[in-house]
C-alpha cells in the first residue's frame, strides 16, 4: 500500500478530505483533537503572534508538530529524512529509518538531559503539505502511546490556498477557545 493510499485511510487528514474543525482545536493550518489528559502548548513569537510549533503531552511521552507547504508533485519526507539523519547523527545521536504506519520514520536517540533521549520521527506529505510529528519519551517507543498515535492520525492540515515556497511553515494562530496563555507549560486545553 503506497503512503498516500495509507494516509487516505489512516490520517492524517486533508482539510477536503471532513467536515470543519468538527471539535478539534482550530490552530489555522492544524485541527488537532484532543483526548483525555491531553496537555496542548503552542511555541508563540511574541511579535507577530504565530505560533511556530505545537507540543502535546499526554502521561509521559510527548508530541511536537509542525506543518509546511509541499510542492504539487514530490513530496518533502524524503528530503527532510535526510537532514534530520545528519542533524542528529552530527549532534552525536543515532538515527536509523524503519518502516512505521505512516510509511517510513526515523527512530534513534538524541543527547539529551545527560544522556540520549528516545525519538520518532515521522512525515506526512498531503496534498501539497508536508506534516512532521516528532514523538518525544515514551511515545517514541513502539506502542508507548496510543493516544498521541490517535491524535496525530486524527489531525487535519489547512493548508490554505497561497502560493507557498515549498518548505515554508504553514501559518499557525492560537485557537478562539484557547486561553490566553496556552504556550505556558502545562497549559491544558
Amino acid at each position: 500500500m503506497s503512503d498516500e493510499v495509507a494516509r487516505k485511510e489512516h490520517g492524517p487528514w486533508d482539510v477536503s478530505e471532513v467536515d470543519g474543525p468538527d471539535g478539534r482545536l482550530d490552530f489555522g493550518a492544524l485541527w488537532i483533537r484532543g483526548v483525555d489528559g491531553l496537555q496542548v502548548q503552542a511555541q508563540v513569537d511574541e511579535a507577530s503572534g504565530a505560533v511556530g510549533v505545537v507540543t502535546l503531552n499526554h502521561g509521559q511521552g510527548g508530541l511536537q508538530l509542525q506543518a509546511f507547504a509541499a510542492p504539487r508533485t514530490d513530496g518533502l519526507w524524503a528530503e527532510v529524512r535526510g537532514k534530520l539523519k545528519a542533524s542528529v547523527t552530527g549532534q552525536g545521536g543515532l538515527i536509523e529509518e524503519q518502516s512505521g504506519e505512516h510509511g517510513i520514520e526515523l527512530r534513534g536517540k538524541v543527547p539529551g538531559q545527560g544522556a540520549l533521549q528516545p525519538v520518532r520521527f515521522v512525515g506526512v506529505d498531503g496534498p501539497r503539505w508536508f506534516l512532521r510529528g516528532l514523538f518525544l519519551g515514551r511515545a517514541a517507543e513502539p506502542g508507548g502511546s496510543p493516544e498521541l498515535e490517535q491524535v496525530f492520525r486524527d489531525i487535519v492540515v489547512n493548508r490554505g490556498t497561497d502560493a507557498m515556497p515549498p518548505g515554508e511553515a504553514l501559518p499557525m494562530r492560537l485557537p478562539a477557545q484557547a486561553p490566553p496563555a496556552a504556550d505556558a507549560p502545562g497549559a491544558s486545553a
